[in-house]
C-alpha cells in the first residue's frame, strides 16, 4: 500500500511538473498593486490640482477711474441693441444703463475704444455701431444715396433741356435772333365756351 501511495504521489508530481503553471501569486500581486497605486495617484491628483489652482492668487488688473465723459465718448458711437435708432449715451432704459456700466468696466480694465466696439459687434452685430464698416452690403447702402442724387440730377438736367427746346416763345433762328412766334389759335373747346357765353 505504501508503494501504491508512493507511485501515486510520484505520478502526481510528474504530471504537475509538465503542466505550465498559470498562477503566479507574486507576479499577480505586484501587478495588481501597481495598477491600484497608479489609480489612487491619479484620483488624488484630480482632487488636489483644482484645490491648488484655487489657492494661486491671480493678479487683478489695476482699474483706473473712468469718467462719464469717457464712457459717453464711446457710447455715442454705439446704438442701443434694444431701442431702435437710439444712441447708447442718451438711451434712458435700464439695459442701456447696464451697457454703459459695461463700457466703464472695460475701459477701466484698460481696453481701448476699438476693443469695446469689437465686443459689441461680436455680441450684437454691425447694427450696434453708429458707423458700420463700409464693406459688403453696407458699402452698397452707403453708396446708394449718392447714386440716387446723381441720377436725379442727370434726369432733371435732361428734363430742363427738353423744356427749353419745346418752348415756342423762345425759338432762335439761324442768325441768332429770337423770333417770337404768333399766338397759337384757340382750341375748339375754349372757342365753344366763348360762343356760348356771348350767346346768352
Amino acid at each position: 500500500m505504501k508503494e501504491e501511495r508512493n507511485l501515486i504521489l510520484e505520478a502526481y508530481f510528474v504530471v504537475r511538473k509538465r503542466q505550465p503553471t498559470t498562477h503566479y501569486p507574486l507576479r499577480t500581486m505586484s501587478s495588481r498593486f501597481i495598477v491600484l497605486s497608479l489609480f489612487l495617484t491619479m484620483f488624488a491628483s484630480l482632487l488636489v490640482l483644482p484645490a491648488a489652482a484655487q489657492d494661486v492668487e491671480t493678479e487683478e488688473p489695476v482699474l483706473r477711474e473712468v469718467s462719464d465723459d469717457e464712457v459717453n465718448e464711446v457710447a455715442k458711437d454705439l446704438y442701443c441693441p434694444v431701442c431702435e435708432n437710439t444712441p447708447l449715451d442718451v438711451c434712458p432704459t435700464k439695459a442701456c444703463a447696464d451697457w454703459r456700466e459695461l463700457i466703464r468696466t472695460k475701459l477701466a480694465a484698460g481696453e481701448t475704444k476699438q476693443d469695446v466696439f469689437d465686443y459689441f459687434v461680436l455680441q450684437y452685430g454691425d447694427s450696434a455701431l453708429a458707423r458700420p464698416p463700409k464693406t459688403g452690403i453696407n458699402f452698397v447702402l452707403w453708396l446708394l444715396p449718392f447714386i440716387a442724387v446723381a441720377l436725379g440730377l442727370v434726369f432733371f438736367a435732361r428734363y430742363m433741356k427738353g423744356l427749353r427746346q419745346d418752348d415756342p416763345e423762345t425759338v432762335t433762328s439761324a442768325s441768332g435772333v429770337q423770333d417770337v412766334s404768333p399766338e397759337p389759335a384757340p382750341d375748339d373747346y375754349s372757342a365753344r365756351v366763348e360762343q356760348e357765353l356771348k350767346g346768352k
